[in-house]
């Protein structure tokens, strides 16, 4: 079965990014000239994704703004002959089939995914996490639906991190099956680094699926008092095989401000019309420091 639908986890505080996310989104962060949100959604479509739920919370009415049709600034555009700018607001609205749904209480991403069950139904289905920006050739979540594909398993995104960092992430032990592929055999949510497995995280992209709905509505808290989705996906392996796909690109972690600050360098460095001016500006910043 092919995956159509996406899952977009959207309804925490972003209180890393204070003061700039008390009324607006963290998700909404622009990174250039597109919000964060945007640059996972267009990787969700060039995999194939047809529809895409944001499962929201309060003060996130930006994001549903944005996604939709504006008669104002359309109109606005139009007449002053902005047709390249008209073209690619209308293009934000047509992209995808796009939904919604209210987490009432911040319980944790596996609660978050459970509001997506009416949604989804008895079909596997991607997730996606709107802070992890990820620049590649092939997108990633089309490298994990390629895994699927041949496996016809969940799978996890999974990047090699320095073991300082291990204790930030869901961490996997697994068993490489070929290429990029893994079997995946544990996970640990969030381990120091002596009891991490391996230095393999799992970062913000997923195929699951349908059965892990049972087993998140049976899912006891974990750390944080939160319903965790590493525990929950470590329950479904002792069902079924859970995959990892040790994703080929860069990914920016935009859910860190300094994470933030390195994506919109690089980023800005791949456009043709900023690059040549930027890098000379920067190299004299450095030379001056």
């Amino acid at each position: 079965m092919k995956v159509k639908k996406a899952i977009f986890p959207v309804a925490g505080l972003g209180t890393r990014f204070l003061p700039a996310t008390k009324a607006s989104p963290k998700e909404m962060l622009p990174l250039i000239d597109k919000p964060l949100v945007q640059y996972v959604v267009e990787e969700a479509v060039a995999s194939g994704i047809q529809q895409i739920l944001f499962v929201t919370g309060r003060g996130k009415r930006n994001i549903e703004d944005h996604f939709d049709i504006s008669v104002e600034l359309e109109a606005h555009l139009y007449d002053k002959g902005k047709e390249r700018e008209l073209s690619d607001v209308r293009e934000i609205a047509e992209m995808v089939d796009i939904f919604y749904v209210r987490q009432r209480q911040a319980l944790g991403l596996g609660h978050a995914i459970l509001c997506a069950k009416d949604f989804v139904g008895n079909e596997p289905f991607a997730v996606l996490l709107g802070d992890d920006i990820i620049d590649s050739e092939r997108p990633c979540l089309g490298q994990l639906l390629e895994v699927f594909d041949e496996r016809k398993g969940s799978v996890l995104a999974l990047e090699k991190v320095p073991m300082e960092n291990i204790s930030s992430y869901g961490c996997v032990e697994a068993n490489l099956l070929g290429g990029n592929t893994f079997r995946v055999t544990n996970m640990v949510e969030k381990p120091s680094r002596e009891e991490a497995p391996s230095d393999m995280a799992i970062i913000g992209r997923y195929i699951l699926t349908p059965r892990i709905f049972d087993i998140l509505e049976n899912q006891e808290p974990g750390k944080g008092g939160e319903i965790q989705l590493t525990d929950a996906i470590l329950k479904l392996s002792r069902e079924e095989n859970i995959y990892g796909c040790l994703f080929e690109g860069l990914r920016h972690d935009c859910g860190d401000k300094l994470g933030f600050l390195k994506a919109t360098v690089d980023m800005a460095l791949k456009r043709d019309e900023f690059r040549e001016a930027f890098e000379a500006y920067l190299r004299q910043r450095l030379a001056v420091a």
